[in-house]
């Protein structure tokens, strides 16, 4: 009976994959935005995702993120807004600051809550260089209907601390949410030195094997040429959306191929490729379900 209501439900309301994806767009503020050819390729970019974590924004006029999502918008005929956008408060120690913004596409997705991390636990305090700026998704086409978003850009030097660190953030949000489908992603500089290899045991949101890597140590997500790194990673923890997840969709984009740029210009508009990976429809997320229900079905009949 259950199973049919779901069905009832899907084919009421339709379903599609969710791209959700990160960029760490290097440097973003108003020179950026003054460069058409720049902003051409970095629309382009968003425009693929459903989802998008954007990070080093630097704009102390908040000029950036509103030209950014003009144009953004401006390629749909519609006057209603396709993308929607969520921003953090510049964030940062002493007069160096960033902020983090997600943007999504309002048809598929909701912000249910956002949260930004204090990062005052006592004896531990100010550990993130920009802490992380949590967010709560509604996304009632999908395998999972619901997902937090926890975002994070270290400090290289401080890498290894800043993910450990990440432990500590999923505790604090899973109690005050009740929150159960978690995202980590972001540029955690998780590469190159920054990480030792001899150091992964010590970062909690490693060593636990319930939260799962998706893009591996010898990925690379950096622009240059002359370096192989795995900076950018996404993780994610939960049972429910561990079965949600495409793994085959897990992808580091690299938009100098697909753009036809030189290095010089792709790093014009980043020193770091987009990651990204799709949420199941919830059409997929139903075949899974028929045949766990098949099989509790058969086991119960032995």
């Amino acid at each position: 009976m259950l199973l049919h209501s779901i069905l009832l439900v899907l084919a009421f309301t339709g379903a599609s994959a969710l791209k959700i994806c990160s960029f760490n767009i290097r440097s973003f503020g108003e020179a950026k935005t003054a460069k058409p050819e720049i902003m051409d390729v970095i629309v382009k970019i968003i425009s693929r995702c459903d989802v998008m974590l954007i990070m080093e924004i630097k704009d102390s006029h908040s000029k950036a993120m509103p030209r950014l999502m003009t144009q953004l918008n401006s390629q749909f005929n519609s006057r209603k807004e396709e993308y929607g956008f969520t921003i953090s408060d510049r964030l940062g120690r002493k007069t160096y600051k960033e902020q983090y913004a997600f943007i999504y596409r309002q048809k598929l997705v909701s912000v249910k809550a956002v949260y930004q991390y204090p990062d005052q636990q006592r004896g531990d305090e100010d550990v993130f260089s920009r802490e992380p700026f949590v967010v709560w998704f509604k996304s009632p086409k999908t395998a999972i209907q619901e997902f937090t978003i926890i975002p994070l850009h270290t400090t290289p030097e401080n890498s290894v601390r800043e993910i450990d660190k990440l432990y500590d953030v999923y505790i604090d949000v899973k109690q005050r949410w009740k929150s159960e489908n978690f995202i980590f992603m972001g540029d955690f500089n998780a590469a190159c030195g920054y990480v030792p290899k001899k150091q992964w045991k010590s970062i909690r949101v490693r060593s636990d094997l319930r939260f799962e890597w998706l893009i591996s140590d010898q990925s690379d997500t950096s622009v240059r040429e002359s370096t192989h790194c795995a900076y950018d990673r996404i993780v994610i923890h939960g049972e429910a959306i561990s079965k949600a997840i495409d793994r085959e969709s897990v992808e580091i984009f690299n938009f100098q191929t697909v753009y036809g740029l030189t290095e010089e210009q792709g790093l014009a508009v980043s020193d770091h490729f987009p990651v990204a990976v799709e949420l199941k429809p919830a059409r997929g997320f139903l075949t899974w379900l028929k045949s766990s229900v098949n099989k509790t079905k058969r086991s119960a009949s032995k």
